[in-house]
């Protein structure tokens, strides 16, 4: 059985895919965390939040993407890069999801930045 989180994350991958992104890489992990998708978009790496909340209170899934989130998630993506010959253009994007199947589903271009 797959987890609730892991159909999210395809529903969001199969979305952006459609957007014209192109898949990198699902789920890196690192010392400092995991970015859950990594995208292609035109010269541009993007580092991806998908983030699954049925349930507004205390924010709803924006809200659950604190400065300490923010911060983890830019150190992974550092260290990804860091395995790179070259350092691209980059940008942190989310997609945020009110359930599974996309329903009121956002995506953030540049949520925060490095």
């Amino acid at each position: 059985m797959i987890s609730r989180g892991a159909q999210a994350e395809r529903w969001a991958a199969e979305y952006l895919l459609h957007q014209g992104l192109k898949a990198v890489t699902q789920n890196y992990r690192s010392r400092f965390g995991e970015i859950d998708l990594i995208m292609q978009d035109g010269s541009a790496l993007v580092f991806v939040e998908v983030r699954l909340r049925s349930n507004a209170d205390f924010g709803g899934a924006a809200a659950s993407i604190d400065h300490h989130k923010q911060q983890r998630l830019i150190r992974t993506a550092q260290q990804y890069l860091a395995n790179l010959p070259r350092t691209p253009p980059c940008r942190f994007d989310v997609v945020l999801m009110d359930d599974v199947e996309g329903r009121n589903a956002e995506w953030l271009k540049n949520a925060f930045g490095a």
